[in-house]
């Protein structure tokens, strides 16, 4: 599914395309919509720069199951673990 916004909208929020999508990411894993993978990945940034970003906001990590076994995956498949 692809969502357009208008430029009209990116005009009006003065954001550009990547701070737009880190708005969207932040709203939905708040709501807990995404999981912290899932949001990093909409906001197309490092998922530890989200985790950042949700820091410098005061917005709690929900660290669940499904991240917990994304990380393992994630390690054994760089050779880490």
């Amino acid at each position: 599914m692809s969502i357009v916004i208008s430029d009209e909208i990116v005009i009006a929020t003065r954001m550009t395309e990547a701070e737009i999508r880190l708005e969207i990411a932040v709203m939905l894993f708040q709501k807990e919509k995404l999981t912290l993978a899932q949001a990093a990945r909409f906001a197309r940034i490092h998922r530890v720069a989200f985790q950042h970003t949700l820091a410098s906001r005061h917005i709690p990590v929900h660290y669940d199951v499904e991240d917990f076994e994304q990380d393992i995956k994630n390690l054994r498949e760089t050779g880490r673990l």
